[in-house]
C-alpha cells in the first residue's frame, strides 16, 4: 500500500503489513558456551551443540545454519544419522530430538523425554536405528529412531555387573557395539567397570574392572582390543577375551621412577580415541591427562603415533574433539586425516597427514570474539571498489605455516545466487585493524592480557566514524581518544605520529529552567552524600589509563590498509581525568573530525593538524541558553598549541559524572590487580559492513545506561552535564533567511537540543591547507523530548541526502604523480540542491531522539511532521534507511518493539514486538541499515542478523544454502576369501528381531513421553521432512514385496501341491483302466 505526503508530494511505499517481519536470517561466529560436538563423514558436515540450546551446523565455507531448542537446555551430546540427513540431539533435560536436515531450516520431526531416569550417554551404530540411552541410574533403553518410541528390551544395571557386587557402578559414560559383532555391546560405568554384553543371549560374557574412574572408551577396529582413559591420567588397553588385568598401562605425561614404582598421578584424561592405518601404526589421541606440576600450563591435546608423541597446546579449554577418518565403517581401518577440535572460544582443526601437525586455516568468520566486541556499525551499497580494496590488503594479514589441503568440511551446496545473497546470508572477514599500536606498550611482562576483564582496558573503543566512499575512518577510545586513519595501498613509515591534545572541560554556577523552576545544585566533591566512590585504588585506574595511552614516540611502520592520520587525545584538567566521549563524525570532503563528551565539543581539522572549536556545550547556546547557565569565571588559561580554539574550563567535577564512567573505571574489589595491558584490540572490516572488535563491558557490572532518559528540564540534576549525543555533517539552510545551502554541523544533545554550527571553508586545493577554517554557531536552536539520536536530511522528492564526501585516492604517491592528480586532489561530492533551484526546492531535516521524531521543513525550520515513538519506554537505536526504493525511520525501543515509519509523513509502518532488552551488549550493537537488515550482537561470540523486508523474507528461502546432498554411501569393506570362508569377518546382527514389540514387547509408558515434531505427522511423510521417512517407506515397500513374494511363493506351493495329487489320481485312474482291461 502507499500513501501521499500532501505537504511534500513524496509518496511511501512502503508495506503497512507487518507478515514476514520476524525474520532471523543467519547468525554468524562462534556458538557461545559449545558442549557437544558431531561429525558426519560422509555428508561432510559438523554440528555443533551450546549451553543455551542452540545448535550451529556447518558445511562448506558459506554454508551455515542455526537452530534452536525450544527448551533452551544444555545439548550434551549430538548423533548423526549418517549419509540420512538426520541428527539426534540430547539435552540436559533428559530429552532426545530428532532433527532434519533435508531442508533449509531444520525441523524437528520427533521428541521424546524421559521422565524417571536422566540421560548420560547415547550411541547410534551406522545404518541402524536403534538408539541406545545410558542413563545415570546405569540402565539402556533402546530407542527406535524411525518412530521415536522406546523398546521393550532394556539392559538394567544390576544384571550388567557382578552379581555379588553390592556398590552401584555409577552412571553410564560410554556405550559401543564390538566393530567386529554386533551383537555384542562394550558398555563402560563411571566407577571403572566395563561389561561386554550379549545382546542375544542378555547377559555379560566379560566384565573389566579398574580402581580408577573412566571417562571414555575405544574401540580398535578389529574387535580385539579397546582403551579406556581414566581419572588419574593413565590409559589402559584391554584384551576382549582377558578381562582379569588390563593388556597394557600407559601414563602419556607421567614422570617415570625408577625402581619400577607407579608414575605420580596426573590429571583425569577426559577423552581418548583409538584410530588405525594400513600402513603404519594407529594413533591414540587424547585431551587431559597433564602431570598436576605444570601449573599455568595451557590445554593440550596429545596425538601418540608409534613412538613420537606431540603435545599440541590450545588457546583455550577442549571442549570435544573427534578424529575425522576416511571411512564411516567401524570395522575397518579408519585413515585419519584429521582432528576436529572444539574448544571454549575456538575451532580448531589439525592436519594428521603431514608433519608437525599443522592446523587448516579456518573459513568460518568465527573470530569475531577474538576481542570482545563494543561497536557496531552495518554498511549496505558500498561502493564497488571498497570490497576488493579491502580484501587485497587482508590478504596480506593472513599467516603463515597452515595446512596447504583444502578444508575438509566441505558438504552441502551454497544458495541462490542474488543481488542480495551477500547481504543476506555470508559473512567474511576482510580486514584486521590493531587500534592500540599507536601507543607505548607495557614494559610488564607479567601484565598478560584477559579479555575477561574488560572494564579495565584502556585501548577498548566506543564509537566509529566510517565514510565507505573516501576511506576515512575514525574510532573513538575508552579512554577519551580519538584515532584518524587514512586509506592507503602503500606501505610507508611514520617518523612522528601525529598528535593533538585537547582540554575538554567546563562549569556551570547555577541553572533555571526555562518555566523558571528551580534546580537542585550539582553535587561537588566537598559535598558529596558517598565519600567513599573517590578511593586510592579509582585514582590509581584512572593515572594508570592516561600513562597507558601515550603515543608512541619512536618510528612506526604501517602495513597498506588502515595508516594513522592523527592522534588526538583529551588530556586531564585540574587533577580530573577526561570525560568519555559520547559523539563522532568525520567529513572527508571538509577534512573534519568532530566529538563531543558531557563536557562539550571539538572540532579538529586533521588536514592542517589544528583545533578549529572547543566550547563547552552551554557556550554553543549562546545568548539563546533555555536554562539560563553561566560558565564561572575566571575562565581557565587557553590552549597554548592552538591560537584559535576556544575552551571553557572550570575546577568543578561532579561526583556523579564520575559514576558514569562505569565503562572503564571498574568497581570490583580486585585491588592487587594489574592493569597495564599489552592486549591489542582488533577492528574487524566484514562484506558490506563494519565491525570493531575491543574490549567490550561486561554484561554483570554495567546494566545501565550512563545517559538521563528523562525528557524534562529537571533531568539535569540528575545527569549534571548536557552531553553531546549526535552529531551529523551536511550541506543545508542553516538559519531561516538562508537562499542557498551551505556546508554546517548540526549537534544534538542529551537534552533534546539541536543546535547548527556554521563552517566556512575555503577553497580546494592547496588554498585548503593554507587558509583556516571559519566555524561558528548560527543561533538556530530545535527542541524534542529525550535525547538526540539521529538527523538526516531529505530533498523534495523524499530522496535522502547524503553528507558530502571525496572520493578515495591514494596519498601515498611520488610527487609526479601528485601533480598530476592536482586536479583531482580537493573534489568533494556535493549532493545538496544546485545553485538554479528556486527557494521553493527546499529540504527536510529528520530528527529521531529517544522519545519522539520530527520532520522539520528547511529554511523555514516548521515542524511538518511530528510522531512520539514512545511514552514508556524510549529509543536505543534509530537508523533513517532505505527500502523498497523509499526511505524510513526505523527504530528499537527498550521494551523490545521495532518501529518503522515512513518519511517524511512519518507514518507508522511497523510496530512489532522482537526481542526484549536483556542486557548491555544488544543496546549497544544493535543497528539498521539498508535493504530492510538489522543486527546485533545475540552473544559474545555471535551475530544475529534480521531483515524487516518482506521481499527479503520471500527469497530468503532460496537463498539459504542447503545443508544435506545426495552421496552414495561407501561400500562397506571386502571381509576377504579365507574371513569369509572360516567366518572371520565382521558379525552383522538383526536388531529388529531382537528389539521390535513382537520380540521384547512395549515399554513402560511412565518411563518416557513421545512428543510429534512441529511438523507433525504430515512433516514426515513430506517430501521435504522424510529423513526417516522414506527409509521407512522404502523398508515398508520392501515388506510389503516380500509380502506379495511369499503369498506367491504359498501359491506357487498350492499349484505344485495340486499337480502333484492330479498326477497321483491320474496314474491311479491309469492304473485301474489298465487292470481292467487286463
Amino acid at each position: 500500500c502507499s500513501s501521499s505526503d500532501g505537504r511534500s508530494g513524496f509518496v511511501s511505499k512502503l508495506p503497512r503489513n507487518n507478515s514476514g517481519f520476524n525474520c532471523l536470517t543467519v547468525r554468524h561466529g562462534f556458538p557461545y558456551q559449545p558442549s557437544a560436538l558431531a561429525f558426519d563423514p560422509v555428508q561432510k558436515i559438523l554440528a555443533i551443540g551450546t549451553q543455551t540450546g542452540a545448535l550451529r551446523l556447518f558445511g562448506r565455507p558459506g554454508v551455515e545454519c542455526y537452530c534452536q531448542h525450544d527448551s533452551g537446555a544444555a545439548v550434551i551430546q549430538l548423533q548423526f544419522l549418517i549419509n540420512e540427513g538426520a541428527l539426534v540431539s540430547a539435552l540436559a533435560d533428559d530429552t532426545l530430538h530428532l532433527w532434519n536436515l533435508r531442508q533449509k531450516r531444520p525441523a524437528i520431526l520427533h521428541s521424546l523425554k524421559f521422565n524417571r531416569e536422566r540421560i548420560t550417554f547415547c550411541h547410534l551404530p551406522f545404518q541402524s536405528k536403534w538408539l541406545y540411552v545410558g542413563t545415570e541410574r546405569g540402565n539402556i533403553h533402546i530407542v527406535n529412531v524411525e518412530s521415536f518410541t522406546l523398546s521393550g528390551y532394556v539392559i538394567m544395571w544390576n544384571k550388567a555387573i557382578e552379581l555379588s557386587s553390592k556398590s552401584h557402578p555409577g552412571p553410564i559414560v560410554h556405550i559401543s557395539d564390538n566393530p567386529m559383532d554386533e551383537g555384542k555391546l562394550l558398555i563402560g560405568f563411571e566407577s571403572g567397570t566395563v561389561v561386554l554384553w550379549d545382546l542375544k543371549s542378555k547377559k555379560a560374557d566379560y566384565r573389566y574392572t579398574h580402581d580408577e574412574a573412566i571417562h571414555s572408551v575405544a574401540w580398535h577396529h578389529e574387535g580385539k582390543q579397546f582403551i579406556c582413559s581414566h581419572s588419574d591420567g593413565t590409559l589402559t588397553i584391554w584384551n576382549v577375551k582377558s578381562p582379569t588385568k588390563p593388556f597394557q598401562t600407559i601414563t602419556p605425561h607421567g614422570k617415570q621412577l625408577k625402581d619400577g614404582k607407579k608414575p605420580e598421578p596426573c590429571k583425569p584424561i577426559l577423552k581418548v580415541e583409538y584410530k588405525t592405518t594400513r600402513a603404519g601404526e594407529p594413533f591414540i589421541i587424547l585431551s587431559g591427562g597433564l602431570s598436576y606440576d605444570t601449573v599455568g600450563r595451557r590445554p593440550c591435546l596429545t596425538v601418540m603415533h608409534g613412538k613420537s608423541t606431540a603435545v599440541l597446546e590450545m588457546d583455550y579449554s577442549i571442549v570435544d574433539f573427534l578424529t575425522l577418518c576416511e571411512t564411516p565403517y567401524p570395522n575397518d581401518f579408519q585413515e585419519p586425516y584429521a582432528v576436529v577440535v572444539l574448544l571454549e572460544k575456538d575451532l580448531v582443526l589439525i592436519d594428521l597427514a603431514q608433519n608437525g601437525y599443522p592446523i587448516f586455516e579456518n573459513p568460518y568468520p568465527l573470530t569475531i570474539h577474538e576481542s570482545p566486541v563494543t561497536c557496531c556499525e552495518y554498511f549496505a551499497d558500498c561502493p564497488v571498489d571498497l570490497i576488493p580494496a579491502l580484501y587485497s590488503v587482508g590478504a596480506r594479514q593472513k599467516r603463515q605455516g597452515y595446512s596447504k589441503k583444502e578444508w575438509p568440511i566441505s558438504g552441502g551446496n551454497w544458495g541462490l545466487i542474488t543481488q542480495m545473497t551477500s547481504q543476506c546470508i555470508t559473512l567474511q572477514v576482510l580486514y584486521k585493524l590493531k587500534t592500540a599500536k599507536v601507543f607505548e606498550k607495557s614494559r610488564n611482562k607479567d601484565d598478560r592480557p584477559n579479555t575477561d576483564i574488560v572494564d579495565e582496558d584502556p585501548y577498548a573503543i566506543q564509537i566509529i566514524s566510517w565514510c565507505p566512499e573516501s576511506r576515512m575512518l575514525c574510532v573513538a577510545g575508552v579512554s577519551a581518544h580519538v584515532i584518524i586513519y587514512r586509506f592507503s595501498k602503500q606501505e610507508v613509515t611514520t617518523e612522528v605520529i601525529p598528535m593533538l591534545e585537547v582540554r575538554l572541560l567546563y562549569e556551570i554556577n547555577d541553572i533555571e529552567s526555562p518555566d523558571g523552576e528551580q534546580i537542585p545544585p550539582l553535587p561537588t566533591p566537598g559535598t558529596s552524600s558517598n565519600p567513599q566512590s573517590i578511593n586510592t585504588s579509582e585514582s590509581y585506574k584512572n593515572m594508570m589509563f592516561c600513562l597507558l595511552c601515550r603515543v608512541k614516540n619512536s618510528p612506526l611502520k604501517q602495513s597498506p590498509g588502515y595508516q594513522i592520520e592523527l592522534v588526538i587525545q583529551l588530556v586531564w584538567v585540574s587533577g580530573e581525568p577526561p570525560q568519555q566521549i559520547t559523539s563522532l563524525a568525520v567529513n572527508s570532503a571538509y577534512g573534519l573530525v568532530v566529538f563531543g563528551n558531557c563536557n562539550g565539543i571539538a572540532m579538529v581539522d586533521y588536514l592542517q593538524k589544528t583545533v578549529l572549536l572547543n566550547l563547552g556545550t552551554i557556550e554553543l547556546y549562546g545568548s539563546n541558553d533555555p536554562y539560563r547557565r553561566e560558565p564561572r569565571s575566571p575562565r581557565k588559561t587557553r590552549m597554548l598549541t592552538v591560537a584559535s580554539c576556544m575552551c571553557g574550563l572550570s575546577n568543578l567535577y561532579s561526583e556523579s559524572v564520575k559514576k558514569l564512567r562505569t565503562s572503564y573505571i571498574s568497581k570490583s574489589s580486585h585491588d592487587q590487580k594489574k592493569y597495564i595491558f599489552e592486549h591489542l584490540n582488533l577492528i574487524f572490516l566484514f562484506t558490506c559492513f563494519l565491525l570493531i572488535n575491543t574490549d567490550l563491558f561486561s554484561d554483570v557490572k554495567d546494566n545501565s545506561f550512563s545517559r538521563s532518559r528523562s525528557s524534562s528540564v529537571t533531568s539535569i540534576d540528575k545527569e549534571s552535564r548536557e552531553a553531546i549525543s549526535a552529531l551529523h555533517f551536511c550541506e543545508t539552510f542553516t538559519r531561516k533567511a538562508d537562499t542557498s545551502p551551505s556546508p554546517c554541523l548540526w549537534v544534538g544533545t542529551t537534552l533534546g537540543t539541536v543546535l547548527v554550527i556554521v563552517l566556512n571553508l575555503p577553497p580546494g586545493g592547496e588554498q585548503r591547507l593554507l587558509q583556516p577554517v571559519i566555524v561558528s554557531p548560527s543561533g538556530t536552536i530545535l527542541r524534542l523530548k529525550g535525547a538526540i539520536l539521529r538527523m538526516a536530511f531529505l530533498d523534495t522528492t523524499g530522496s535522502l541526502v547524503p553528507p558530502a564526501h571525496e572520493p578515495w585516492r591514494e596519498h601515498n604517491v611520488s610527487e609526479d604523480k601528485d601533480e598530476k592528480d592536482k586536479s583531482k586532489k580537493r573534489r568533494p561530492v556535493s549532493v545538496s540542491p544546485s545553485s538554479s533551484q528556486e527557494i521553493s526546492e527546499n529540504q527536510y531535516a529528520v530528527i529521531c531522539s529517544e522519545k519522539q521524531a520530527k520532520v522539520i521543513s528547511l529554511p523555514s525550520q516548521n515542524c511538518i511532521y511530528k510522531h512520539n515513538i514512545t511514552e514508556t519506554s524510549f529509543v536505543l537505536r534509530g537508523d533513517i534507511v532505505s527500502l523498497s526504493n523509499s526511505i524510513c525511520l526505523a527504530c528499537f525501543c527498550a521494551n523490545g518493539h521495532i518501529m518503522a515509519f515512513s518519511l517524511p509523513s512519518l507514518r507508522p509502518l511497523l510496530d512489532v514486538y522482537y526481542l526484549p532488552l536483556t542486557n548491555m551488549r544488544i543496546a549497544r550493537t544493535f543497528c539498521f541499515t539498508n535493504n530492510g537488515q538489522a543486527l546485533y550482537l545475540v552473544s559474545p561470540t555471535e551475530i544475529q542478523r534480521l531483515t524487516y523486508s518482506q521481499e527479503t523474507c520471500e527469497n530468503l528461502q532460496e537463498m539459504l544454502g542447503e545443508l544435506f546432498t545426495p552421496v552414495e554411501t561407501p561400500e562397506a569393506p571386502n571381509r576377504g576369501f579365507f574371513k569369509g570362508l572360516f567366518g572371520g569377518g565382521a558379525q552383522s546382527l538383526d536388531r529388529e528381531e531382537l528389539f521390535g514389540e513382537s520380540a521384547s514387547g512395549k515399554a513402560s509408558r511412565s518411563l518416557a513421553q513421545h512428543i510429534p515434531g512441529p511438523g507433525g505427522i504430515e512433516g514426515v511423510k513430506g517430501a521435504a521432512s522424510g529423513v526417516v521417512g522414506e527409509l521407512a517407506r522404502a523398508r515398508l515397500a520392501l515388506d510389503e514385496r516380500g509380502q506379495k513374494l511369499g503369498e506367491l511363493e504359498e501359491k506357487t506351493a498350492a499349484m505344485l501341491y495340486s499337480a502333484d495329487s492330479f498326477s497321483k489320481h491320474a496314474h491311479e485312474v491309469i492304473s485301474l483302466h489298465v487292470k481292467l482291461r487286463a
